[in-house]
């Protein structure tokens, strides 16, 4: 259990700083001018906070392993992150329209990778809250 730990720090580490892209990648430079300033700076600004928390999730993971594994504290911490994640997971099938990725070789792969990651993510967290 503790190696799965390690690796998701590292993986939600890693997702946490690929949103440094986001702004470039998606164009939104001129995808977001049509919006008020207000609705502009909420997308940089969740953006920010979104991948913050998920830096110190990672970071949680990697350095606080044994604690969440072993007490009381850390068990609910990991049901919070458990569901917290499978909501996630549902959102990739529930929410974004198929639109923004059937046909399309690239965002079909991400699309896929990210749901194993979802649910990875998912199981590991609510596994460690019952054992």
């Amino acid at each position: 259990m503790e190696l799965h730990f390690k690796i998701i720090g590292v993986l939600l580490i890693t997702l946490a700083l690929i949103h440094i892209i986001f702004p470039r990648y998606f164009n939104w430079k001129v995808e977001l001018k049509s919006l008020s300033i207000i609705n502009r700076q909420m997308m940089t600004v969740h953006t920010f906070f979104i991948a913050l928390v998920v830096f110190m999730m990672g970071l949680l993971c990697l350095t606080s392993t044994e604690e969440l594994i072993t007490t009381k504290l850390g068990k609910t911490i990991c049901l919070g992150l458990g569901i917290f994640w499978s909501i996630r997971l549902f959102i990739q099938f529930f929410v974004y329209s198929t639109e923004l990725w059937k046909g399309k070789k690239f965002e079909t792969i991400v699309h896929i990778v990210f749901s194993f990651l979802w649910a990875y993510i998912s199981i590991v967290f609510l596994k460690a809250t019952f054992t």
